[in-house]
């Protein structure tokens, strides 16, 4: 998995937006300590959430499975641009069979769990998706063959206030494993002068 950060609203954009509500814009110095207090106190600590809105963030977010796209699905507030199925499963039908024990080349594919059960079993399955691609199955249709753990990647675009709440949820020790990791790797590559809004969202990781 690998997180990069490729866009962020700078934070003197969201004291803005609070301070049109007041015109208190003479108070403002730039989005430095008194902007970035006043985001957290009308923000965070008097719950006008609807103002973190104005911060938004752009990640680009590979190597991750179907089965955690599908957890990010359930997000709102959220726009996603994933890796098409059908333009890109000739990267597999270009390969050749893998061996069920090939976890390493397998891992190309695949997202392995550890469980060498499970992965053997995936491994299978990919196989037999690959032989239906070089049967000449169009990828349309073949698709409907993918395992959970085939990889791909997206374009994720998420707001500050709807950014917390994901990171809440999935921080927590009864999220998908996966898309722990993924809340992790997404807090760690925020600009350091933002993460004070989203530290308290992560106090779940350590359980």
């Amino acid at each position: 998995m690998k997180v990069t950060l490729m866009h962020h609203t700078p934070l003197d954009v969201c004291a803005h937006a609070i301070r049109t509500c007041w015109q208190s814009f003479d108070k403002s110095d730039g989005g430095g300590e008194k902007d970035r207090a006043l985001i957290d106190r009308v923000g965070n600590k008097y719950k006008h959430s609807s103002t973190l809105e104005h911060l938004v963030y752009t990640f680009y977010i590979q190597g991750i499975s179907r089965a955690l796209l599908q957890e990010l699905a359930r997000h709102r507030m959220a726009s996603l641009s994933v890796k098409s199925t059908r333009y890109t499963l000739k990267e597999l039908k270009n390969t050749d069979p893998f061996d069920l024990d090939d976890f390493k080349g397998a891992s190309k594919f695949i997202v392995l769990t550890g469980n060498e059960d499970v992965d053997r079993a995936s491994i299978a399955a990919l196989n037999n998706l690959q032989a239906l691609l070089k049967k000449g199955i169009s990828n349309d249709i073949a698709k409907y063959a993918l395992v959970e753990c085939y990889k791909t990647e997206l374009t994720w675009t998420i707001n500050a206030r709807s950014l917390q709440n994901f990171l809440t949820l999935r921080s927590s020790k009864s999220a998908l494993w996966e898309i722990r990791e993924l809340a992790k790797a997404v807090y760690e590559v925020l600009p350091d002068e933002h993460k004070y809004l989203f530290k308290d969202c992560m106090a779940n990781l350590s359980e």
